[in-house]
């Protein structure tokens, strides 16, 4: 078994080592086919006029593929869902909860977005975009927040563990242990209690921070929608690309759940994991977050109008 969980581990950080050697490539090509789809997405639009049913079911594929493509770019929603992951013990449903309702939460906030600025204010496209800037600026202050948490949260455990135990005999001398244990107390926290480890609020605020960022492909898509009197289409359209955005942030956050879980397994095969160890990465973790966070604040600049920007 040791050596099959070996084995597992040299596989996976072959494919690492290879996906960051090849990224540069298979970024510059999904931003190639980016633009490819762009214009037939826009294409589509202008047939929908005419012939709505056959255009229709095209621009939800090509959506699809889109938001797919879209998300494979460097953006802040990955590094707050890898960080959070790597260093939080959550399971796996739960995981996949937070990327689909973030890239949700990401569609539905374009749509809003466009819909109040364009729609309801009649206000300039101008306007749509510096609101837009405003709203990334937003999540990522989000981003240094949820970081500092998960700083106050690991201080907390660390300080608590640098404290002296006091012990008390609970058992009569003369209790024997069976083979079940039988000490009075759990050594292993079960599958409620690890879903429980990560509070609602922090969920939340790993959601508000990936999805607050308006999707810069969805903007463009409802732009192009109400140009031509199809916005309807545009809104289909930008929610399965958040459908697609969700696929590609879901599997990097199963491969980090899953790098996480062949860590801990092959160190419970040599000894159990320091209680401490695990209060410094939630550290670092947190750590990690506040300066991206702080990165990108500095380095945030107004929405590009070709829509190419990484969704994440």
């Amino acid at each position: 078994m040791r050596w099959l969980l070996l084995i597992t581990a040299i596989m996976l950080a072959l494919l690492v080592a290879a996906l960051w050697y090849f990224w540069p490539q298979i970024l510059l090509q999904s931003m190639q086919w980016q633009r490819v789809l762009n214009q037939h997405m826009a294409a589509l639009l202008e047939k929908l006029a005419e012939h709505r049913q056959q255009a229709g079911m095209a621009l939800v594929g090509f959506s699809l593929i889109y938001g797919v493509l879209h998300a494979l770019g460097p953006g802040h929603g990955k590094v707050v869902i890898g960080a959070f992951l790597a260093t939080h013990p959550t399971r796996l449903k739960n995981s996949l909860q937070l990327t689909f309702a973030a890239a949700l939460l990401q569609g539905g906030v374009a749509i809003f977005l466009v819909t109040l600025m364009l729609g309801i204010l009649q206000l300039s496209s101008r306007q749509l975009h510096i609101s837009s800037f405003w709203l990334e600026k937003a999540s990522y202050l989000l981003v240094g927040l949820l970081g500092v948490a998960l700083c106050y949260k690991a201080l907390k455990r660390i300080k608590r563990l640098l404290q002296p135990g006091r012990f008390r005999r609970i058992t009569p001398p003369a209790h024997l242990h069976d083979a079940h244990c039988g000490c009075g107390h759990q050594h292993v926290p079960d599958a409620s209690q690890l879903a429980q480890a990560v509070t609602l609020k922090t969920r939340l605020l790993v959601v508000l921070s990936m999805g607050l960022r308006p999707c810069s492909g969805a903007i463009m898509m409802l732009l192009f929608a109400k140009v031509m009197n199809v916005y309807w289409w545009g809104v289909i359209s930008a929610l399965v690309m958040a459908a697609g955005t969700a696929l590609t942030v879901s599997s990097l956050a199963l491969l980090v759940q899953s790098s996480r879980t062949l860590a801990m397994t092959l160190s419970k095969k040599t000894r159990a994991p320091q209680p401490m160890l695990v209060a410094c990465l939630s550290l670092l973790g947190g750590m990690l977050l506040v300066v991206a966070a702080s990165v990108l604040w500095l380095s945030a600049q107004p929405m590009a109008s070709n829509g190419i920007r990484p969704v994440f």
